[in-house]
């Protein structure tokens, strides 16, 4: 699997990639620019990302405008609608206007931070990105 993690504080770059590196190969974005750069190369290098772990407040592009962007990148280069990058927004912003617009601009899921391991391992399983018997515990292969 290929995650792309986006977001401007160093540690909660760390802590996604600490938890995902047993199972995916994660590159690494601080704001939304740089998140719809990476998208852009990903999707014309024919490597698209499986996952983008997306946070909402960021400077430059905030997450909400980045996922619009990164959508229409998909859009133009021939991806419908559930065909791109499963987008998870991991956020402290809990309130039910982020979390409505997030869904109306094709986010997959929403986690509220503090992330904890568990429930991301829970939520890729829902979005059938790892299998039900998959063992965070276990060491990478």
């Amino acid at each position: 699997m290929k995650i792309l993690i986006v977001d401007d504080e160093f540690t909660n770059r760390l802590l996604l990639q600490e938890i995902t590196r047993k199972f995916a190969k994660t590159h690494l974005a601080v704001d939304g620019d740089e998140a719809v750069t990476a998208v852009n190369l990903a999707l014309d290098s024919g490597e698209p990302y499986d996952l983008i772990l997306l946070d909402i407040m960021m400077p430059n592009m905030n997450g909400h405008e980045a996922l619009k962007k990164i959508r229409e990148v998909e859009a133009s280069k021939g991806f419908n609608v559930g065909q791109g990058a499963k987008v998870i927004m991991v956020t402290a912003l809990g309130d039910k206007k982020n979390v409505l617009n997030a869904f109306k601009e094709e986010a997959d899921a929403y986690i509220v931070k503090p992330v904890e391991k568990s429930k991301l391992i829970k939520q890729l399983m829902k979005l059938e990105l790892l299998p039900d018997s998959f063992d965070s515990d276990l060491p990478p292969p």
